[in-house]
């Protein structure tokens, strides 16, 4: 599964599956196990606003600072989605 980074945000690695580039653009955020039982996923727009498909096991505090960072970092992220997706963001 490839990861958009080595490290966590909010104590969460942030990623997607081979078997999710057929969607648009979105984030997986779980804990070590990188499995999508439990994690949340957030789709992501072409100016870095997310929606939240599923908040999983993280509470709003966690959402909120994952969102900020998507925001803050999305096109880089995109880089990385596009090494691997045709499909771009969340609404085009």
């Amino acid at each position: 599964m490839p990861k958009y980074y080595a490290f966590k945000v909010c104590g969460y690695y942030l990623y997607f599956t081979s078997h999710c580039i057929v969607e648009a653009m979105h984030v997986h955020a779980s804990d070590t196990k990188l499995t999508e039982s439990g994690s949340a996923k957030f789709f992501v727009m072409k100016n870095g606003d997310t929606t939240i498909q599923n908040r999983g096991i993280l509470n709003d505090r966690e959402l909120l600072k994952i969102q900020t960072f998507i925001k803050e970092n999305y096109k880089e992220m995109y880089i990385k989605w596009s090494e691997y997706s045709d499909n771009g963001f969340y609404g085009d």
